[in-house]
């Protein structure tokens, strides 16, 4: 049996559909593709594909992990090539590589996000992102379906830097439309991975409690890289092992 990793992306109006769609969606592609997986033991089997922490609905991302395994000796870059062409537009397979071993979730363990925030300037954004980083503690209310929760939102937060650009402008490679007209604050973020997880509208919400930072329009946010901290706080490639075993 191969274990085979894979990184793809979540773009433009496919970040709007719900994770077990996706999954849906990866697992009809898989079938489609050819590819020999490898199945489950039981009454019910079922193929054997592991997420790792996908991004949640409404947001965008360039770095989402999945595991397959397969009984037949598979070449990585022709799988995906062949699942890239099978999966609809929006969801793009960017790296495919054999497992050199361990588990993958234990090499991630933060997330690096760019916040678009149109109509926010980037003098208004730094100044509310000061006031979140010199905090020891924001409390934001997120609503759930057991009902409102309070969670402490600035113990994952690792860093938080603004940048700015002229009018709001998609990460998504042209999927969504620009308004050059208005300014837009760019949030970077990176963000540790706890339970519960906290999520780019929980640093939104942070700023607004901080600052009373409440963006004109929606904000879109894309996850830009998932991973272990450095000593810099920096992300490590989950990757890179297996890229390196490759070699």
């Amino acid at each position: 049996m191969q274990k085979l990793r894979l990184r793809y992306a979540k773009r433009g109006r496919l970040r709007f559909t719900s994770h077990r769609d996706i999954a849906r969606t990866f697992e009809r592609a898989l079938r489609r593709a050819g590819v020999p997986m490898a199945y489950s033991q039981g009454f019910s089997p079922h193929p054997k594909v592991s997420w790792v922490g996908a991004a949640p609905t409404g947001v965008a991302s360039e770095a989402e992990y999945v595991e397959v395994s397969v009984v037949d000796q598979v070449d990585p870059e022709a799988l995906r090539t062949a699942l890239d062409a099978v999966l609809p537009p929006g969801l793009d397979v960017l790296e495919v590589v054999q497992s050199s071993g361990g588990t993958l979730p234990e090499r991630i363990e933060a997330s690096a996000w760019r916040v678009e925030l149109p109509g926010v300037s980037p003098e208004e954004l730094t100044e509310a992102v000061t006031a979140l980083m010199a905090s020891a503690s924001v409390e934001v209310e997120r609503l759930t379906k057991d009902g409102k929760k309070i969670l402490d939102v600035r113990p994952a937060i690792v860093s938080a830097e603004v940048g700015a650009q002229a009018g709001a402008h998609s990460s998504d490679a042209g999927h969504d439309a620009r308004d050059l007209s208005q300014p837009c604050g760019i949030l970077m973020t990176v963000v540790r991975q706890t339970t519960p997880t906290v999520r780019p509208d929980d640093v939104l919400s942070a700023l607004r409690v901080v600052a009373d930072l409440v963006p004109p329009v929606p904000a879109k946010a894309t996850r830009m890289a998932q991973g272990r901290l450095d000593d810099e706080g920096g992300l490590v490639d989950p990757l890179a092992l297996d890229r390196a075993a490759e070699v």
